[in-house]
């Protein structure tokens, strides 16, 4: 699906979507925002990861939960 929207841009930023958009602005555009929507994505995974290597609680509860992992299993 496909949506048309109406934006206002300062003239040299319209100037630069001309020359770097050229006959497909639509498609320029939306490349723009899916590279920025992939580097938002990146900053949230890393900030969760971050979060996560930070907190002790879950370490110890992630540390409990590893020791039962070969409970009942011939080794």
């Amino acid at each position: 699906m496909t949506h048309r929207v109406t934006i206002t841009l300062e003239n040299d930023t319209f100037g630069f979507l001309n020359d770097a958009g050229g006959h497909n602005k639509s498609a320029f555009v939306t490349q723009l925002l899916l590279a920025e929507k992939r580097r938002r994505l990146k900053h949230a995974l890393m900030k969760a990861n971050q979060e996560e290597a930070d907190d002790a609680v879950y370490h110890q509860e992630l540390a409990t939960w590893n020791n039962t992992l070969a409970d009942g299993l011939n080794r």
